[in-house]
């Protein structure tokens, strides 16, 4: 299974972030999954492409021609794939994977996550979606969902392929109960 994980290219301020992020690349790695990601060596994105490596996973990484994200790009990948523009990274990460997952990060990590559910919701897209809620992370995020569904912006299916957990275990679980993989 091709799993996409977005995250931030640097590491926050727990150090929690880093070892959930290197739990889910060792989950991966071992478990004969392909990480699909944003390309970078630093922060969570290196934490988790690097635990990946080590643990005999495949890594392909797509990585836009901006000069400050191509200054932390990742140069020990099975695969790294440019692209011209973040629109053209993102559309080609979803079209590799079968499963996303959201570690924690920033805007971007934000964007990209709430992108998918956006196209899941539209059925443009399936497989499983996955908020990694490490210490409680994306349980905001959770409320404003809740939030969309309470005033009648969302239907309760549009949310029923997103898993909101930090158990390990649950979340390798979800994604064999939800089927993904090619």
């Amino acid at each position: 299974m091709n799993i996409a994980v977005y995250c931030g290219s640097s590491s926050g301020n727990n150090p929690r972030f880093i070892r959930s992020a290197k739990e889910l690349g060792r989950w991966i790695g071992e478990n004969g999954h392909t990480l699909v990601y944003g390309g970078a060596s630093k922060g969570l994105m290196g934490a988790v492409s690097n635990a990946v490596i080590e643990a005999g996973g495949k890594v392909i990484g797509v990585i836009p021609d901006v000069a400050i994200i191509q200054a932390r790009k990742h140069t020990g990948l099975t695969e790294l794939i440019e692209t011209k523009s973040m629109a053209e990274r993102k559309s080609k990460m979803i079209e590799l994977a079968d499963a996303f997952i959201a570690l924690p990060g920033g805007i971007g990590t934000l964007d990209e996550i709430t992108e998918v559910m956006s196209l899941s919701s539209l059925g443009i897209i399936g497989g499983p979606i996955v908020l990694y809620d490490t210490d409680g992370y994306y349980r905001p995020l959770k409320a404003v969902l809740d939030n969309v569904l309470n005033a009648e912006f969302g239907r309760k299916e549009y949310f029923e392929k997103v898993l909101l957990s930090e158990d390990i275990q649950e979340i390798a679980d979800y994604l064999k109960a939800e089927g993904a993989g090619k």
